[in-house]
């Protein structure tokens, strides 16, 4: 498996680091056995969860901005995880309200060795980390409008706000209300169908 998630993530034009695509390996492997046992994603196809879960997160890696990411809504730990494996240099908190999932992702992180990495469980409205942050990003969480009042306090000043969508959110984005402006970009997901991936960057209007 680990030769497929290398070849994998060959596709998608950058460098990573060199004990990505194991390590990448070692969170899938995790994440079936506690799959078994407590049901923390609907995928349960190895091919599936490598494009679902691991390509589907680092596509959105060129995306982050600054040090500190706030990862709303994360789940089992996506797309959080795998942006934290392959950009070890920047600061992610994984934020959820599922005890469950939330305990995966604490124990995935340790077990990995992501000293970049913390938990939180709380709703994205209730925490109160006393910062802010360069990047908050949110994969198919809630709309536009409920997303910015979810989560839209916790971006910086000269943060961005990373909404990773499925198709164009044309109707999201007629809704949105000022002080955010934003910018559309399609996500080239290799094995999903073109056009079935886009990323919404908000950044409050200066």
């Amino acid at each position: 498996m680990t030769s497929t998630i290398a070849s994998e993530l060959s596709r998608l034009g950058r460098e990573f680091p060199q004990d990505a695509a194991e390590k990448l390996g070692t969170l899938l492997d995790e994440l079936e056995r506690w799959n078994r046992k407590v049901n923390l994603t609907a995928v349960r196809d190895r091919d599936e969860m490598v494009t679902t879960h691991l390509i589907d997160s680092l596509v959105a890696a060129p995306l982050l901005h600054g040090r500190s990411v706030l990862d709303v809504g994360t789940g089992a730990g996506f797309p959080g995880l795998p942006l934290a494996i392959v950009e070890p240099e920047r600061q992610f908190t994984l934020l959820d309200s599922n005890n469950k999932k939330v305990m995966f992702a604490q124990h995935a992180a340790g077990m990995l060795g992501l000293d970049n990495v913390k938990t939180v469980k709380a709703r994205g409205e209730d925490y109160a980390p006393g910062q802010r942050f360069d990047t908050v990003i949110a994969r198919a969480l809630a709309a536009l409008p409920r997303l910015v009042e979810i989560a839209g306090h916790h971006v910086g000043e000269d943060g961005v706000f990373v909404a990773l969508k499925g198709r164009y959110p044309a109707e999201e984005l007629e809704e949105l209300q000022s002080p955010w402006q934003h910018e559309v970009m399609e996500l080239d997901v290799p094995g999903l169908e073109q056009g079935s991936r886009h990323a919404v960057l908000l950044r409050r209007r200066g």
